[in-house]
């Protein structure tokens, strides 16, 4: 009778594991159809001087270093898939080459107007976005930014931008096209004022002695993971990734390993 039993709870432990296993097996194929259709994950990175949630560095041996890299190569060797970097400019060019299949997967920060190009998964960081006002200047506050006659640098397509494009009204919005050219023209007098993540700011503004990072934001938002639009399968499988990094503490570390310290996770399950 016990061997009955026996033989009888392996059948059922045996029927159970190759029902969890097809459907692994399901999911696993949809969603590497949609996440590395090329056999490999390729990520979407946004280069900067200075890292941020969505800007990588490049350290001295020419690599990237940044929350996206160790975003992307853990997303990848969950998949069982080479994870392969497709550098970017900033999040605008990113998400303009969104319908070009150049790209699997990437971080952006969030807006109205990128929703309609790229589908969000679950949110990682929480986002604001301010001024740096040149040396010299005289601009203290948000609202003083917003005069005519201010001249504020900023990369176009991204959210920044067109936050600070709807903020600052009266200002003259001078169009870069990444964080170094922004800075060259601030070294040069070009611009009184540039529009940037927080995190991006705070390390440019060691880059540019003299330079002020402004009180407050005019642009709150969050930063999140993303997939071309229509690859449902791949945004929910990127969510729940999100979600065990960001519960791991993987997400913590990435932000602290390369000097962001004050950046602050996203509470779990936070939907952009």
């Amino acid at each position: 009778m016990k061997s009955i039993i026996l033989r009888t709870v392996a059948a059922l432990v045996t029927a159970m594991c190759l029902s969890q296993t097809v459907t692994a097996a399901e999911v696993s194929k949809d969603v590497k159809q949609q996440l590395a259709p090329t056999g490999k994950l390729r990520v979407a990175i946004a280069v900067a001087p200075t890292p941020s949630a969505i800007y990588v560095i490049k350290d001295a041996a020419g690599g990237y270093r940044g929350v996206s890299i160790v975003v992307g190569k853990m997303l990848a060797d969950k998949l069982g898939v080479p994870v392969e970097y497709v550098a970017y400019n900033a999040s605008g060019e990113i998400t303009a080459a969104a319908d070009t299949k150049a790209w699997d997967v990437t971080v952006m920060p969030v807006d109205d107007e990128r929703k309609k190009i790229v589908d969000f998964g679950n949110a990682f960081h929480l986002l604001q976005s301010t001024y740096l006002v040149a040396p010299g200047s005289k601009i203290k506050t948000l609202e003083e930014a917003n005069r005519e006659g201010v001249r504020i640098g900023g990369i176009p397509g991204t959210t920044t931008f067109r936050a600070s494009n709807a903020a600052s009204t009266k200002a003259t919005h001078i169009s870069v096209k990444s964080v170094d050219e922004a800075a060259d023209m601030m070294k040069a007098g070009k611009i009184d004022a540039i529009a940037l993540g927080r995190e991006t700011i705070s390390g440019l503004a060691s880059l540019l002695p003299g330079s002020r990072i402004l009180e407050g934001g005019f642009w709150n938002s969050t930063t999140a993971i993303a997939v071309p639009k229509g690859h449902d399968a791949a945004r929910a499988y990127v969510s729940d990734f999100i979600e065990e990094v960001k519960a791991s503490g993987v997400i913590r570390k990435a932000f602290d390993d390369v000097g962001l310290t004050t950046s602050q996770v996203a509470p779990a399950g936070m939907k952009p």
